[in-house]
């Protein structure tokens, strides 16, 4: 259910892996190991599922077991409505706007096949308030993200250090799959993603840019089953 007031997605959602240099260098030759045995040609996707969305300022709840969550701040390409290319003889697809999301992810997932289990719990991917259209955000390769949780700076995220820049990693997704209007594309989470608990405040924000707002939420322990 779409949340008054706030943007909710009217498509489908895809995540991409591996797309910032620093998460390249740190895997190295692993990429060449069995079974992949090499690093991938084209962007490594994967959806999240409706039931993951959560609007900023709401608390997400951890599942049974769970103690801890990987956090992944990032910003999605709102897809716009495609424009035919003469010079392409196909219609493109457009970037109407972009949002901040957070993206959890239970640990032990892996970099090439993240299991549905790790990236769709309830709850898993937190949208910002705020879709702010190109003309508005600028460059987004200019976007420096800040993460903060319980207020301390936990990570910093240039966004001049993707392997694929927004504009190429429209190009190359829809080169093999056709995105559509209302589709949400993130650009990737960077190498080093912090862990968060039950009872941590999560913050999520676009260095000088304000019209994004702070996307925040609150982790809180799945309840207690009480004996009967």
């Amino acid at each position: 259910m779409n949340p008054c007031g706030t943007f909710w997605p009217t498509g489908t959602v895809y995540g991409c892996l591996l797309n910032f240099r620093r998460e390249w260098r740190q895997l190295g030759d692993r990429m060449a190991q069995p079974p992949h045995k090499a690093a991938p040609q084209a962007p490594v996707l994967y959806v999240k599922t409706a039931n993951t969305w959560s609007a900023s300022g709401t608390a997400i709840t951890l599942p049974t077991g769970a103690d801890a969550v990987l956090v992944g701040a990032s910003v999605a390409l709102v897809m716009g409505p495609r424009q035919w290319q003469p010079d392409a003889d196909r219609a493109t697809p457009t970037v109407a706007a972009f949002v901040l999301v957070n993206d959890l992810e239970l640990p032990g997932g892996t970099y090439f096949r993240p299991a549905v289990k790790t990236k769709c719990v309830d709850g898993f991917l937190g949208l910002g308030a705020h879709a702010v259209t190109p003309a508005d955000a600028g460059d987004p390769a200019r976007f420096v993200l800040e993460l903060r949780i319980n207020g301390d700076l936990r990570q910093t995220i240039r966004f001049d250090d993707l392997v694929r820049d927004a504009a190429t990693l429209v190009r190359d997704v829809d080169a093999f799959m056709s995105l559509r209007e209302g589709d949400l594309l993130l650009l990737g989470c960077d190498a080093d993603r912090p862990t968060a608990h039950a009872g941590d405040h999560v913050e999520i924000a676009l260095a000088g840019l304000p019209a994004f707002g702070v996307l925040s939420h609150t982790l809180v322990p799945a309840p207690t089953q009480e004996a009967t």
